[in-house]
């Protein structure tokens, strides 16, 4: 590896075309340049050459660093020059070591590697294979496969959100493939039809933006509400008039229509749920021929005296 170490002029280093990460935040840099013109470059790039100059396989940010900082020599470690598709396959393997890339650029720079492999070998991968060559998880892939099946607006907006430092971001990824997911709920049962879907995600999508819904993971209210209707706890109507003043009442919130629809007969079935698996508890005591000692019995006398007060009322 020793002989592989060079001492490279980052004036004639270029970025990658095939890194994922597009998104480079200045707050962000700031640090890691401050942390530089003290102690210069502690981790050497990872570089190949071409042309007459060489390409980042992995330390952008370093390097840029050291662009601003007008070094004339960066630490690197020159590799063998890889094709597209390994190319693309080692940016990947980074995206593994670094968790803070952002999935929207991740997803596209997939679909480049999907289609370079088809263009290799004739065919689609799978979604195993696809995983395997992008160093990630089944679930992975499929999370960013849907976030590219997103409206184009979606995908610019969020581009743009991108830009921004991650404390002033108003909308991420999550909150798109959240809102998607339990308005589409809605949808496959029946309580929107498929003009409002839409209508009903940018409506979610803006409460977001205004600060109405202040929680991520907000929009998986719309599912329980969903399947609340199918279990029949919640009639459909009911269901259909709280989605439709999330549409027209800008200050109407999920929570809102929530606790307008499910929320009493939701915890209600949690809490019988809860009733049936105590039941059965307590069928296996008694067919294990246990006898009821001190603190169980202490506990069942104050849920008899529970149960008692809640069926007077």
């Amino acid at each position: 590896m020793a002989d592989n170490l060079a001492l490279l002029d980052p004036r004639k280093i270029s970025p990658n075309p095939e890194n994922p990460r597009l998104i480079f935040r200045e707050d962000e840099l700031q640090s890691l340049q401050e942390s530089i013109s003290q102690q210069g470059i502690l981790v050497p790039l990872s570089v190949f050459e071409d042309e007459g100059g060489h390409v980042i396989l992995d330390g952008e940010r370093r390097w840029r660093c050291a662009i601003k900082l007008g070094l004339d020599r960066v630490p690197a470690i020159v590799q063998p020059k890889p094709d597209r598709l390994q190319n693309i396959m080692m940016m990947f393997a980074i995206h593994g070591a670094r968790q803070d890339w952002d999935p929207l650029p991740t997803a596209l720079k997939l679909q480049d590697l999907e289609a370079e492999f088809k263009q290799q070998r004739g065919r689609t991968p799978n979604e195993n294979e696809l995983a395997e060559l992008a160093s990630l998880s089944r679930g992975e892939v499929r999370r960013l496969k849907n976030l590219l099946n997103l409206p184009d607006f979606y995908l610019s907006e969020l581009m743009q959100e991108l830009e921004k430092p991650r404390s002033r971001q108003l909308i991420t990824v999550d909150h798109v493939l959240e809102t998607t997911r339990g308005v589409g709920a809605l949808k496959r049962r029946g309580i929107i039809d498929d003009s409002e879907e839409e209508v009903l995600r940018q409506a979610v999508m803006q409460k977001f933006r205004s600060g109405i819904i202040n929680n991520t993971v907000a929009p998986r209210q719309l599912a329980r509400i969903a399947r609340a209707v199918e279990r029949g706890d919640v009639r459909p109507q009911v269901a259909r008039d709280v989605s439709l003043r999330l549409i027209s009442e800008p200050e109407f919130s999920i929570a809102d229509a929530f606790a307008a629809s499910v929320e009493r007969v939701d915890f209600e079935h949690g809490v019988g749920q809860v009733t049936d698996r105590l039941i059965s508890k307590l069928e296996e005591h008694e067919l294990r021929g246990y006898q009821v000692g001190g603190v169980l019995r202490e506990s069942l006398e104050k849920l008899r005296m529970t149960i008692a007060r809640l069926l007077q009322n």
